[in-house]
């Protein structure tokens, strides 16, 4: 009897620290190669749960394990009440807002999702690359439009019609809506600045602009990231902002302060946000 007590105080305190860590899917040794769904498993979704679920869609720039990458959904779980609300980051590498749907993974967040769930989506990094090259194919139409083009994708083998990068972000939006979930969308975070930044600056980024566009006409809560963050970036030097919160790989994944930094600025754009439900599930300290 007393074996079986003390066992099941260890799991219920290992669920505890679990709970308090945003929960991601196993990490690939190549985060750019292609994933089959049905062998992921590492979700921790209840069906039968009476708490809200937080889940967070992106690319690498919001889930990364990689060396000495981070992420910006890797961290941002600690400025939730994790009593109140579980954080899931479903993010993953290498994806784009046409990937992220095609290989799956979105719906398998519909799958788990319930009414009073919330996402936040940040997609656009990788939607600039080719609609059909042989390594990932994961481009999409630059544009807001409903203009399509049909391919032969070389990575599935098979045909696909190929969307706006405005129509894939409606998908999500009227998904989730479906679902009775409130989803918050953002722009790209910036990639390391190549001159200094000024207070107020926005990285010369199509995606910014058009992901703001798609949020004005869906009526959706838009949280401007790149511009926030280009915020925090002003009168530091471009060598000064690399070494501060970017890997020295490249320019466009941050270290483990610069996914802080991204996520400070998440939840900072959160609190600006009018009669967001969301932000009743910040501690109250959060971002300080």
């Amino acid at each position: 009897m007393v074996t079986r007590f003390i066992l099941i105080l260890f799991v219920a305190a290992a669920l505890s620290v679990r709970a308090a860590e945003p929960v991601s899917p196993q990490d690939s040794p190549n985060m750019d190669a292609k994933h089959d769904v049905a062998s992921q498993s590492g979700f921790l979704t209840d069906a039968n749960r009476s708490f809200p679920m937080l889940f967070i869609v992106g690319d690498s720039t919001v889930h990364n394990r990689q060396d000495t990458k981070r992420g910006w959904g890797d961290v941002i779980g600690q400025y939730f009440e994790t009593n109140k609300i579980r954080v899931e980051n479903r993010a993953l590498g290498g994806r784009s807002s046409r990937t992220f749907i095609t290989q799956g993974w979105w719906d398998k967040v519909l799958a788990g999702a319930k009414p009073g769930d919330f996402v936040l989506l940040q997609m656009g990094h990788n939607d600039a690359g080719p609609l059909d090259d042989t390594k990932r194919a994961r481009g999409t139409i630059r544009g807001l439009g409903d203009e399509t083009k049909d391919i032969f994708n070389p990575v599935t083998k098979q045909p696909e019609t190929v969307h706006t990068y405005g129509w894939y972000l409606r998908k999500y939006i009227t998904d989730a809506h479906a679902k009775g979930m409130t989803l918050i969308l953002c722009s790209p975070v910036p990639r390391c600045p190549k001159t200094e930044a000024n207070d107020g600056d926005v990285e010369k980024n199509d995606y910014v602009r058009l992901s703001a566009a798609v949020a004005e006409a869906e009526k959706v809560p838009f949280i401007n990231l790149n511009q926030i963050v280009m915020s925090h970036y002003a009168s530091l030097k471009p060598q000064e902002i690399k070494e501060k919160y970017f890997t020295s790989a490249d320019n466009t994944h941050t270290s483990l302060s610069g996914a802080e930094l991204n996520a400070r600025s998440v939840i900072e754009g959160l609190k600006r946000l009018e009669n967001c439900p969301l932000a009743g599930y910040l501690k109250p300290d959060a971002a300080k």
